[in-house]
């Protein structure tokens, strides 16, 4: 049975993406494009998928977060 893993996410400055970071250690390196995830957003969990638009800025589609995407609390699945 698959279980979640719940962090935050972070801007990896290795890879140039922002990943899922677990008690400050990287959990996920770096996201792509079209992978999926959950965010808290107000209180509620909410299925997105990361993307950047054409000025490279990253977004989480459906939710109110682009650009600055650091300490947004999000979970994957294990």
């Amino acid at each position: 049975m698959k279980g979640t893993i719940e962090g935050r996410l972070g801007y990896n400055q290795e890879n140039g993406r922002y990943g899922l970071l677990v008690s400050d250690l990287w959990e996920h390196p770096g996201f792509h494009c079209g992978e999926c995830m959950e965010v808290m957003v107000e209180g509620e969990w909410v299925p997105t998928r990361i993307e950047m638009d054409y000025s490279g800025l990253w977004y989480l589609v459906d939710t109110p977060y682009k650009g600055d995407l650091e300490y947004v609390r999000a979970r994957i699945l294990d």
